[in-house]
């Protein structure tokens, strides 16, 4: 029997190796589809999805791939929707600030450059570049850190992707076909990116969902806690 497919989606400026740490586990149940996103709009990115992979589908999404889940799931092509730490339930200020903070470690990932490795080499180095990214950035293996952070300093269509979060609030329009299908959001209380008070923004605007601490856990936590992102899966 063929198993269910899955598509996996990263967040503004990273890319689909950030879910390594779970597609093993996953790939034992689903046919794991985890895709390289370019620099668009939420909107944009969905109908991007949807060109890749033919629904229906479960999705899981992290950050700006979170929304994009939520998107799809709103949208009616999902079978369910798992979102870490997805974007659209910010304010203003909460919004720039993710705006801010990804391209100022973008501009860092870009001017050290050769220097990466040899940072990434000592666990004060790992804290400094990997810090506002995971809750443990001590236990990130230096050289997928490294390529995580090269991946962002030439991320296409960076910009784009980046301002057009300023048209994105979750639900708009609706929220659509979320109501009728399984929904867990999970979110890890050391994030820095999008701060854990937006959970609480989460659980109002979508009280039927299921609501997930992921205990020790930074923005990008499928390094941080393997087990506990999979036991987070709506399925």
């Amino acid at each position: 029997m063929a198993l269910p497919p899955l598509v996996l989606l990263h967040g503004l400026g990273s890319r689909r190796q950030v879910w390594d740490p779970i597609v093993p586990a996953l790939s034992a149940r689903f046919t794991v589809h985890a895709l390289d996103l370019p620099g668009a709009s939420v909107p944009e990115l969905a109908d991007r999805v949807l060109a890749a992979v033919p629904p229906p589908f479960h999705v899981a999404g992290s950050s700006m791939g979170g929304g994009v889940a939520l998107e799809l799931g709103r949208r009616g092509h999902a079978l369910s929707v798992t979102a870490f730490a997805p974007i659209g339930f910010w304010g203003p200020v909460s919004r720039r600030w993710c705006q801010l903070s990804v391209t100022a470690a973008r501009s860092c990932a870009r001017a050290l450059g050769p220097s990466l490795p040899r940072l990434a080499s000592s666990a004060a180095g790992r804290v400094a570049l990997f810090g506002l990214f995971f809750g443990h950035p001590t236990r990130v293996d230096p050289a997928v850190g490294v390529a995580d952070a090269q991946a962002l300093a030439v991320w296409p269509g960076f910009r784009t992707a980046r301002d057009a979060f300023a048209q994105h609030t979750f639900p708009a329009p609706g929220l659509g076909a979320l109501t009728d299908i399984p929904v867990c959001i999970a979110w890890g209380p050391r994030d820095l990116i999008l701060p854990v008070f937006q959970a609480r923004r989460a659980r109002r605007r979508l009280p039927a969902a299921r609501h997930v601490r992921l205990a020790g856990c930074g923005h990008l936590p499928f390094a941080d806690d393997p087990e506990a992102c999979l036991a987070a899966f709506a399925t």
